[in-house]
């Protein structure tokens, strides 16, 4: 639902120009979108303590903003002047704020204070899906930090996992060829958007059903895999543990496990190429996570398809692609879920990225998705991306991530592009201060993402509407849509 609020620009001469027909494509994606608010009525930041690892090096501050999304900053004692605005990945599922979030994602990016770098991390307005909500919330947050401390030398935005999602958003939607942000850093990033970044997870989930039978049993009320979970169970982490445990052993060692166990998780890990040991984190994402898109989001429509998808690795292929759930995407949930969170490439400013070749969570592929969406865009000279020989995806070298912000501030305040090789040898004086290691492939280049992941035949991706498409979406975007 289009909603007025106070802002720069005034609300209903826009309600006027878009017209009922639009006004009715808004609402259809009112559950994941809004833009930023005006910060006039939210309270001041308040002093607290800051984490251990910052006490007596910086002034540290927490608040909610006007829409509900607690924060934390932290302004180092000797402050370079530039700022580093944060989004966190995930995304954390729940109805609220999570004021613990931004508190623990300061202790964890703490290295970016100790560098000299104000930071400000949001815990968005709630938990679930909404790319474009956290991407507005990050923008109210640097907003709110201008009004509060003045105008940063410089300002940054990272993100990390999903955040790195969120924070190309933020690029796309608000940086700009003169806009706010100078540089972006994302680290560990879903770069492949929502209608194809979670295809892996698709398969995972009907691929596991087919070997299990238990995510629903037979004996349980039935629904469509795509729903991740019927919008009524009271299924917990904890029992989805104890299902995938029942079929795979997975917690086991292998000699305590079945025959049968044992074959289930081959079949399982060799079709969809999920690692061991992040199997169990996966299929909750398409559990509980798709139940949220689909029911909490796009109102009980499915975006996820796998018509056409050639599954293969089983002990039995054949029987596994007769026998496996097969769906298609509802059109209007794909483009909903597309124009919230896949990229178009529009890259005005220095895009630095990092990743683990072997993260097991967001595949690296995932840098190769966001290279060809730039190159396509025309905006490629924009990106610099870095590897490192690292098998963890969100505990990545303080020495590295010290790196690679220090390596993005120069490129922004001198114009000279750095290569990963420059990037790769600058990282050793950090380590001598942070520790960590240095782990960087400066030759590695990630294969294309379909050759990771099952593409889809077909299908509508926000990138590829058309330019009028494109123009009354971001009217609605303006005038923001209610999350």
């Amino acid at each position: 639902m289009i909603t007025s609020r106070t802002t720069t620009r005034p609300v209903r001469p826009f309600r006027r120009l878009l017209g009922p027909a639009v006004l009715l494509v808004g609402a259809m994606v009112g559950s994941l979108t809004t833009a930023p608010a005006a910060q006039a009525s939210a309270p001041a930041p308040a002093v607290t303590a800051c984490p251990a690892n910052l006490a007596d090096k910086a002034t540290c501050y927490t608040g909610q903003d006007a829409n509900g999304a607690y924060y934390a900053i932290a302004i180092p004692n000797r402050w370079n002047r530039s700022l580093v605005v944060h989004a966190h990945g995930g995304p954390d599922l729940g109805d609220t704020s999570d004021p613990q979030r931004s508190v623990d994602d300061l202790d964890r990016w703490a290295v970016m204070v100790e560098e000299g770098y104000a930071w400000a991390g949001s815990s968005y307005r709630r938990g679930g899906y909404g790319t474009r909500m956290a991407a507005a919330d990050t923008e109210n947050l640097r907003r709110l930090f201008v009004s509060e401390f003045g105008k940063p030398k410089r300002t940054y935005v990272h993100g990390q996992s999903w955040g790195g999602n969120v924070a190309a958003k933020v690029v796309e939607t608000y940086a700009g060829e003169h806009g706010p942000y100078d540089g972006a850093l994302l680290t560990s990033g879903v770069l492949g958007g929502g209608s194809r970044g979670y295809d892996y997870r698709v398969d995972l989930r009907v691929v596991y059903q087919y070997y299990c039978q238990n995510h629903p049993r037979p004996s349980e009320p039935q629904y469509p895999l795509w729903e991740g979970l019927r919008a009524g169970s009271t299924m917990t982490t904890a029992g989805l543990r104890a299902r995938l445990q029942e079929c795979t052993g997975y917690a086991s060692a292998a000699a305590e496990r079945t025959a049968l166990q044992q074959r289930n998780l081959d079949d399982i890990l060799a079709v969809t190429g999920v690692p061991e040991r992040t199997l169990e984190s996966h299929l909750r994402f398409a559990t509980f996570t798709f139940r949220d898109i689909v029911h909490g989001r796009l109102g009980g429509r499915n975006p996820f398809s796998n018509q056409g998808v050639r599954y293969a690795g089983s002990h039995d292929d054949a029987a596994l692609n007769a026998g496996v759930q097969r769906f298609s995407a509802d059109p209007t949930a794909l483009r909903d879920l597309s124009y919230d969170s896949d990229l178009t490439g529009k890259v005005s400013i220095p895009v630095l990225t990092m990743h683990a070749i072997d993260d097991p969570t967001a595949f690296v592929e995932h840098e190769a998705a966001y290279r060809a969406t730039l190159r396509g865009a025309g905006r490629d000279e924009h990106l610099v991306q870095t590897f490192t020989r690292e098998s963890e995806h969100s505990a990545l070298s303080n020495a590295e991530y010290a790196n690679s912000i220090s390596a993005l501030d120069t490129w922004v305040h001198t114009g000279r592009k750095p290569t990963s090789a420059s990037i790769a040898a600058s990282c050793a004086g950090f380590d001598r201060t942070y520790g960590g290691g240095c782990f960087y492939e400066p030759q590695f280049r990630p294969a294309p993402y379909a050759e990771r992941v099952n593409p889809r035949p077909g299908g509508l991706r926000w990138p590829a509407m058309t330019a009028v498409q494109e123009r009354i979406w971001g009217r609605i975007d303006n005038v923001g849509i209610e999350p």
